[in-house]
């Protein structure tokens, strides 16, 4: 995983009212065992309880500074890095009241990307050598939208729309209500910020070839067969070199079962989207250690 990557999630300006938002909802009124635990000084580790891509250490270290400022955390993997059984992720030490009191909160965080970026590694590894890139999508858990697609960076995927903001991407009820293809395009095109993207998911083969003609920046080809995509893939990037606005167009291909992913990727397609890493995945198994 790229350092900038880490930063960037780290620099994000709504991140610390989650990390608060999220310790509030299990603390609630005050953890109760606190009493017993009060003026004690603990240290603590954690370990992998089963194999995979281990993320969200970078986040402990900014959670648990909202219950003791003078916690160290001393990071053993990095994010994006693999795991295996037994293996020790990190060491904590700090108050005691405070390592109990963020232990739930920062292992659900954690468990939960780094499964999405152990899914989306294995899948990325049936990609391995074809040049064609894994993308997320906007399913995502409410308010976990930034972690998520950060753990599927991890994954070495890369992002697609963060939200609704970043790029018009017309879907089937779109072109229904706005009178085709080239209407819906042209309206995005007379409102948007002169660098915003326009996409069209396309069900069928001319839909796909009617965006194009009408200079849509890149196409989602939905639920389309290998041996079909083989057939509309240079079609495509046929029409698109010979049109007015340009001829780069970016192909994605979605609705695509794990085995199909490299027939897909030798179609000459530039991107595959799923959802699969987000709404499929197990929680990865970690556990926090409490040292005497």
């Amino acid at each position: 995983m790229s350092p900038s990557c880490a930063a960037a999630l780290l620099a994000h300006p709504g991140l610390e009212a989650q990390l608060r938002a999220w310790l509030s909802e299990d603390i609630g009124r005050g953890d109760l065992t606190a009493p017993a635990l009060q003026g004690r000084g603990g240290r603590a580790h954690w370990i992998a309880k089963q194999a995979g891509l281990f993320c969200g250490g970078v986040l402990v270290e900014p959670l648990f500074r909202l219950l003791d400022p003078a916690v160290t955390i001393t990071l053993l993997v990095a994010d994006g890095e693999p795991v295996v059984a037994g293996q020790r992720l990190l060491d904590l030490e700090g108050s005691a009241a405070a390592l109990v009191a963020g232990e739930r909160t920062a292992l659900n965080l954690a468990m939960r990307l780094s499964g999405i970026a152990s899914a989306t590694a294995e899948l990325v590894s049936r990609l391995a050598g074809t040049g064609v890139a894994l993308a997320d999508t906007r399913k995502t858990t409410p308010g976990l939208r930034i972690l998520e697609k950060y753990a599927v960076r991890c994954g070495g995927g890369v992002n697609h729309r963060l939200g609704l903001d970043d790029a018009a991407m017309l879907k089937e009820n779109h072109l229904a209500w706005a009178g085709g293809v080239a209407p819906a395009i042209a309206a995005v095109r007379a409102s948007a910020p002169w660098p915003a993207r326009v996409i069209v998911e396309a069900e069928t083969a001319a839909e796909a070839e009617a965006a194009v003609a009408a200079g849509a920046d890149g196409v989602l080809l939905d639920e389309f067969a290998p041996a079909e995509l083989r057939l509309l893939v240079p079609r495509l990037r046929e029409l698109a070199a010979g049109r007015a606005a340009g001829g780069r167009v970016v192909l994605e291909a979605s609705g695509v079962q794990p085995e199909q992913l490299a027939a897909v990727a030798a179609t000459g397609i530039d991107l595959v989207s799923t959802s699969a890493p987000v709404t499929r995945s197990s929680w990865l198994d970690l556990s926090m250690r409490f040292e005497a």
